[in-house]
């Protein structure tokens, strides 16, 4: 196939003497504790809802490496959080190197965006995971703007089109098959309006901690039950 048929193809990848020199930490730390926080909402409940997969992996805050040229000018990208789908789910990776993975791509994006990369977030990488990753979702939010998200979805052109929110203001993920909203509640003790993912039947995806609480919850109901009802021993 060649690379006028693949858009994918990427030329540097292919060279057998493909960079190792790579820096997987430039020192610069997250915009905000409340980002770290949604970064980890994001990973930790998707890992939750596929918890019998191994087919997928998910990582926010990591370097995304896909040419020479980008590592010879140290142009890191590093999304806030991404999902790539039909990989080994339990290799470790300190980032995401295109030419060790098989020339694959994130299928999932989510920037959370910042009063100093929002416009970065809307416009370069909008364009870099557009025209180059060829992402099929994007997503961008503020943590500290209920509401500032916005979505793409990369259309048979390859080109990003606008994703239209429901009635709720979510945003549908067409990739992970889950609706992308907002959830206003108490996290690691902050409280904040978060980005979260709902189920095709609009329930919340939660969080191992939450789970973990509601099956105790379940357990507890039903030792009520049967202690009010010792017929059903």
């Amino acid at each position: 196939m060649t690379t006028e048929n693949n858009p994918r193809a990427i030329l540097d990848w292919e060279h057998p003497t493909p960079p190792t020199d790579l820096i997987f930490d430039d020192g610069e730390p997250l915009e905000s504790n409340r980002h770290r926080i949604a970064i980890n909402v994001l990973i930790q409940s998707l890992q939750q809802a596929w918890a019998d997969r191994n087919d997928f992996f998910t990582g926010g805050n990591m370097f995304i490496y896909y040419s020479s040229a980008q590592v010879r000018n140290q142009d890191f990208r590093g999304p806030d959080f991404f999902t790539v789908l039909n990989v080994d789910g339990t290799n470790s990776r300190q980032g995401w190197v295109v030419w060790e993975e098989n020339g694959r791509y994130p299928d999932v994006i989510v920037e959370l965006m910042s009063p100093s990369t929002a416009k970065i977030d809307q416009t370069v990488k909008k364009d870099l995971y557009e025209q180059t990753f060829h992402t099929s979702d994007y997503f961008v939010y503020d943590p500290f703007d209920p509401t500032s998200l916005q979505g793409w979805h990369l259309d048979r052109n390859q080109q990003y089109q606008s994703l239209t929110p429901n009635e709720r203001g979510w945003l549908w993920c067409q990739k992970l098959g889950l609706w992308l909203g907002t959830y206003e509640g108490t996290i690691d003790r902050e409280t904040a309006v978060w980005l979260r993912f709902y189920d095709v039947a609009g329930n919340l995806v939660l969080l191992p901690e939450e789970a973990a609480a509601a099956q105790v919850a379940r357990l507890a109901a039903r030792l009520r039950e049967l202690g009010e009802n010792p017929d059903l021993l």
